[in-house]
């Protein structure tokens, strides 16, 4: 059978390979039958992002070119191709042979949607915002260590027992199958803090039916909570809500690390350094040139400049200020209160304890905390005395500076330079 050769067509479709490959008359007729286009398709259920295998069952054809749905193509015989979100997409198959093109009837390819999986919804909150950033828990058993036989516990972190190095960890997770690690500055090895091992990599999750859904990582230098490898860079997802993600990994040695992650919080690591992750105290720093200041929060200096290192009276500066993570806050004034309202003189002591709930600044800072106790105070007695709010401007192990009042309309506020006791 003799068939007029569309060239330009086929051109786009194969290129200079095709028309080689071609018997030609002068007339551009090609000898053959003209291309019958069919295809088979398997969807792999076992695991996510979904690989559909594609196979041709074509006649009289030797090129193909396929058209996935998705506005992607490929080429080949038999191919793969990964769809990174369910859906029903229409595919397409065109061959061509020596008698020219044939294109396949569109076909339905269903590919399931990992968010129907309750393991998948909650490691990546794929039916919220689809990405979720966790961290270490902060209770006993944030780290676990059990024996093969995966019942006999090992070892078990205390609460609030991490150091700061791996405390601060943040583990994120996307719908779009993206994995990443932040450290924050280092990263815990062997116990000890070292060069930060910050990553990211593309991930695979498998729902394995009955058993427990798998996290496997793809790139080599990868891992998730400790950074002890993992078989496999594969993970067991014990638990997974949208408060808590547990997961379970084999060690080299065939034992099991478990680690229990959260939810991050922006100031969570606020609080922590606030509190140190139990208790904390702190007091104001008086080594330092103008540990209080008193302005506006355009110009935080403009009604007190502060005095030189040193200069706080004493019934001031041996004040003790100790937050606990149950959100209490107690303050130690020893012997004197520095008293604003008795004309900046040493009075009784004040000391005493207020309950204080803690969130995101409103405003300037890292977080903020308000006092819940009327007349509560910290650093002087008139700082914020009706708002009782306190921003969180800048904080390490060792300093922390604090300002009193919320700045709103213009109206005052107290910035304070504390030192950890």
């Amino acid at each position: 059978m003799k068939n007029i050769w569309n060239k330009a067509g086929l051109a786009l479709l194969s290129g200079s390979l095709l028309l080689a490959s071609c018997d030609k008359e002068d007339t551009g007729e090609i000898e053959g039958v003209v291309p019958t286009a069919d295809f088979t398709a398997e969807v792999n259920t076992t695991e996510f992002p979904t690989v559909v295998t594609f196979t041709n069952t074509s006649q009289n054809s030797f090129l193909y070119q396929w058209d996935f749905g998705d506005n992607s193509t490929g080429s080949g015989e038999t191919v793969t191709h990964t769809y990174p979100r369910g859906g029903t997409y229409k595919v397409r198959l065109t061959a061509a042979g020596r008698g020219g093109t044939g294109t396949s009837p569109e076909k339905d390819v269903v590919v399931p949607s990992p968010c129907a999986n309750a393991s998948f919804a909650g490691l990546t909150d794929c039916n919220g915002g689809g990405v979720t950033v966790w961290t270490y828990s902060r209770a006993a058993g944030a780290i676990e260590v059990l024996a093969a036989d995966d019942r006999t516990v090992v070892s078990s972190s205390a609460a609030n027992s991490l150091p700061a190095c791996q405390a601060d960890d943040q583990f994120s997770f996307s719908s779009g199958y993206q994995y990443i690690y932040k450290s924050g500055g280092q990263t815990s090895v062997n116990g000890a803090c070292a060069t930060a091992a910050d990553a990211n990599s593309a991930f695979r999750f498998r729902p394995n039916g009955g058993g427990p859904a798998q996290i496997v990582l793809q790139a080599d230098n990868a891992f998730i909570g400790t950074s002890s490898p993992a078989a496999a860079r594969t993970y067991d997802i014990v638990e997974a809500t949208a408060q808590r993600l547990r997961l379970k990994s084999t060690n080299a040695n065939g034992t099991k690390t478990v680690v229990t992650l959260v939810p991050f919080n922006a100031t969570d690591p606020v609080r922590q350094l606030l509190t140190g992750g139990s208790s904390k105290t702190w007091m104001l720093d008086n080594a330092t040139d103008a540990p209080i200041i008193v302005g506006t929060e355009g110009n935080p200096l403009q009604y007190f400049a502060g005095v030189k290192a040193g200069e706080l009276p004493t019934c001031q500066s041996d004040d003790e200020y100790t937050f606990s993570t149950t959100n209490t806050l107690t303050y130690n004034a020893k012997a004197e209160t520095f008293s604003a309202a008795a004309g900046f003189t040493c009075q009784p002591a004040q000391s005493g304890t207020s309950a204080f709930t803690f969130g995101p600044a409103s405003g300037t800072g890292l977080a903020q905390f308000v006092l819940a106790r009327n007349n509560a105070f910290i650093g002087t007695t008139d700082a914020s005395p009706t708002e009782r709010v306190y921003r969180i401007i800048s904080i390490d192990d060792k300093k922390m500076t604090l300002r009193a009042g919320s700045g709103a309309n213009g109206g005052t506020v107290f910035t304070m330079k504390f030192v950890a006791k």
